[in-house]
């Protein structure tokens, strides 16, 4: 479970990370390499959930999705300095119920 929940975290960290670098050169007219080494660590985002043990693509993905939530909330604060209320985080709680309930819940 605990190898699980890092490469979910990796992949999202890549996720956000990369979209952050894109948006910066697009948005902010930051340089032309910001957007060359964001594409390149959203090729790594395209890999990294390949790593899972779970069988089901569809399954690691939604369950990802979750996981991306409770991540972009946290990016959010912590990198654009955006504090999350109340919502933010009721939110990404249900998120990550869900996220349980379809990774681990019991199966015949």
């Amino acid at each position: 479970m605990v190898g699980a929940i890092v490469i979910f975290v990796l992949a999202g960290l890549a996720e956000i990370g990369g979209g952050y670098l894109v948006w910066l050169w697009l948005r902010e007219s930051k340089p032309y390499w910001y957007g060359i080494a964001g594409g390149l660590i959203l090729v790594l985002y395209g890999i990294i959930p390949t790593l899972q043990s779970f069988p089901s693509f569809g399954r690691v993905y939604a369950a990802y999705g979750g996981v991306f939530v409770v991540l972009a909330v946290l990016w959010g604060w912590l990198v654009d300095k955006k504090t999350p209320d109340l919502y933010d985080w009721l939110g990404a709680a249900v998120c990550i119920v869900g996220v349980s309930i379809m990774l681990w819940a019991p199966r015949s």
